[in-house]
């Protein structure tokens, strides 16, 4: 799918570079007087995309791909400390480029959204959390399950699978009280939304956390805990349920998402981040061409 793979990735640039232009503070600080990257900004994010996208969880044989496959695109790539450097201050650049493209889809304004959190892995033994660079930076949660170390990340997407608003947390952090972080974070959200209807599952309850969202203009829809009385929309969970087990899927099983790699904070944040924009970046470019939004990733697969 070599073509797709350059369509995609010149459509990326394009958006990015133009941005950039218009707004130069979004990129990431260097100083005023030194060499100039020959590798642009626009290029890296670009880059950085199709690594998540063509599913290398490698930067070493990502670059080395990229040589072989892709100088009509990258004319220069850079070494590998070079590559995951400027990746790692990058993230805030990804976080920007990630917010327009999102904004431009048709699916931008829809009403209603999904919220949910999904486990990331972050280690896989206690010597591995103790001895890594994010000891002390996160608060690790354990699933005996699968014998592993996790964070979370919490995501509010469109129906289409489009991510709105998302954040990485401690494995512990309260589902509830992260949401109305994040939307009091994104407060700018809401404000363009007067009347939003919310989906969640059963941990999102509690009369004065429904009150909270309520005052934001948010209605929301669960499914009712043991003990309630049915709930308005219980029809509905079930199918939309799918939804965001799919979303879910695409991170983990397409983008490698518990795979990222990072083993320091920033390295961590910026991998996260490397993959909610590649999985923007899909639904944007399929909807821009008039394709299927929640056409598979494995599209672009090399």
């Amino acid at each position: 799918m070599t073509n797709d793979v350059d369509i995609l990735a010149t459509a990326l640039y394009a958006p990015t570079d133009d941005m950039l232009k218009e707004h130069p503070e979004l990129a990431p600080w260097r100083p005023p007087v030194g060499i100039t990257p020959r590798l642009s900004d626009a290029e890296l994010v670009t880059l950085a995309t199709m690594q998540a996208i063509l599913g290398f969880t490698s930067e070493a044989k990502w670059l080395r791909h990229a040589r072989a496959h892709l100088r009509h695109l990258f004319p220069y790539l850079p070494q590998k400390p070079s590559y995951t450097k400027r990746l790692r201050k990058a993230a805030g650049l990804m976080r920007s480029v990630n917010r327009v493209l999102a904004a431009t889809t048709s699916v931008w304004s829809d009403d209603v959204w999904i919220v949910d959190s999904t486990p990331v892995e972050c280690g896989r033994s206690r010597e591995t959390v103790k001895r890594s660079g994010l000891a002390g930076w996160a608060e690790y949660g354990y699933c005996t399950s699968h014998s592993r170390f996790f964070w979370g990340l919490h995501l509010v997407c469109t129906l289409q699978g489009l991510p709105i608003a998302f954040v990485l947390t401690g494995a512990k952090a309260d589902e509830r009280e992260t949401l109305l972080d994040l939307l009091a974070a994104e407060c700018e959200l809401l404000r363009e939304r007067p009347r939003q209807t919310l989906i969640g599952d059963k941990n999102y309850f509690g009369r004065g956390f429904e009150r909270e969202l309520s005052e934001h203009g948010v209605q929301l829809l669960r499914p009712a805990r043991k003990g309630e009385r049915e709930r308005p929309g219980a029809a509905l969970f079930k199918p939309l349920r799918q939804v965001i087990e799919s979303i879910n899927e695409t991170f983990k099983g397409q983008l490698d998402l518990e795979r990222h790699r990072g083993r320091t904070p920033g390295g961590a944040i910026a991998r996260v981040m490397q993959r909610v924009l590649a999985l923007t970046a899909a639904i944007w470019h399929n909807d821009a061409t008039g394709q299927t939004v929640l056409r598979s990733l494995i599209a672009y697969d090399h």
